[in-house]
């Protein structure tokens, strides 16, 4: 049997709003806001907060969570994902969802990794939306992503993609950040040198694209709000409340 175990990274130190998965709405942490999401999942068999700080991990034991410490080293989400995906042998498929998405839903997480399993060529799934917000397109935080006619990803970018060269109005997608892995692409991926459009556009899907590793994108109708600074926290906050 195939199976599939989220993974959370969480991490203290963050660049821009530090010590965010213990922040508080109504009572809740906004990691416990995702472990909530993720429990829910229908086709996941585990869940997993992987973390380099004992605040963290003392929290996730106060709402029952099961953690896993890791180094502090890590460059990436997907580095520290890799170190608990390592010691988790029976799993298959790995799903890396972000510690700081509390509006991530169980249907959107199932669709991920229904996604990758119904595809034996893809290493990689990933979600995307379209975006209705014209003024999104020119924003360098919400990610566009350009998929072929059998939703195989060919960029993601910051900049606006395609490039709007006539007069009829095109098509964007925002890119969701939550990914699905075969845990071999996973770990595949993780030992790769970063690639120069990686560092660029500080993306690090472009890596694996860059190597030619194949990522699977769905279409889902969820906007979620993720928190990465304290006016996302904000937002979420009053979004919470009201």
């Amino acid at each position: 049997m195939e199976k599939t175990a989220i993974i959370i990274p969480a991490r203290y130190n963050s660049t821009r709003l530090i010590a965010k998965p213990l922040l508080k709405v109504n009572g809740k942490s906004i990691i416990q806001y995702v472990w909530e999401a993720a429990k829910k999942s229908k086709l996941a068999q585990k869940v997993i907060i992987a973390t380099d700080d004992e605040r963290i991990a003392k929290e996730v034991t106060s709402f029952g969570g099961q953690y896993e410490l890791t180094d502090n080293n890590h460059k990436s989400g997907s580095d520290r994902i890799a170190e608990v995906a390592k010691r988790n042998e029976e799993y298959n498929y790995i799903l890396n969802l972000q510690g700081d998405e509390p509006q991530i839903t169980a249907e959107a997480i199932d669709l991920a990794i229904k996604t990758l399993i119904n595809d034996k060529t893809a290493d990689i799934s990933t979600l995307v939306r379209k975006i209705v917000d014209r003024e999104q397109i020119n924003n360098p935080n919400c990610v566009k992503c350009v998929f072929d006619n059998n939703f195989n990803a060919l960029y993601f970018s910051r900049c606006p993609i395609p490039y709007q060269r006539n007069e009829q109005e095109s098509d964007y997608y925002a890119h969701i950040g939550i990914y699905c892995y075969k845990k071999e692409s996973l770990i595949r991926m993780t030992e790769l040198k970063q690639t120069n459009l990686e560092r660029q556009e500080s993306l690090e899907q472009l890596r694996a694209l860059q190597n030619s590793m194949k990522i699977k994108v769905a279409l889902t109708n969820l906007n979620p709000t993720g928190i990465d600074t304290i006016e996302d926290y904000e937002k979420f906050k009053k979004e919470i409340e009201n």
